[in-house]
């Protein structure tokens, strides 16, 4: 079967590099499925996991916000921040989703930034959710 050629990029460097028969995204505007052939496409992204299906194997990154731009035989991601569930540490996400639940039960008395609250608690149950823990 055809394949795309993926790669992953944050600002600190690759994170993933390979082939994959469908590529899975969540953009703004819903789920994005993408097969070899797609029309060119630039969308930005929400904070979800990105599947990349080869066969039976169908491997996961965590993926805080950011691009993808789709090409006919390439699909680039430039996240804010990705994770490969194996590199994801899951006492530091418990630690990060109970500050961001603290700070949005605070927010309702003191002058705590609510969205940034919300961006971390939403961050903090993706990486969680990709690790099944």
């Amino acid at each position: 079967m055809n394949t795309l050629k993926v790669s992953v990029v944050t600002p600190d460097g690759p994170v993933y590099e390979g082939e994959a028969e469908l590529v899975s995204v969540k953009a703004k505007s819903g789920e994005l499925g993408i097969l070899p052939g797609h029309i060119p496409l630039v969308a930005p992204l929400t904070i979800n996991a990105v599947r990349f299906k080869n066969g039976a194997d169908t491997r996961l990154l965590a993926v805080s916000g950011g691009f993808v731009e789709v090409r006919p035989k390439q699909v680039t991601i430039l996240a804010e921040s990705a994770e490969l569930p194996s590199d994801i540490d899951v006492e530091r996400a418990r630690a990060a989703k109970e500050r961001a639940e603290q700070r949005l039960n605070q927010a309702k008395q003191d002058n705590v930034d609510f969205r940034r609250a919300e961006l971390a608690l939403k961050r903090a149950i993706n990486r969680l959710d990709l690790t099944g823990k």
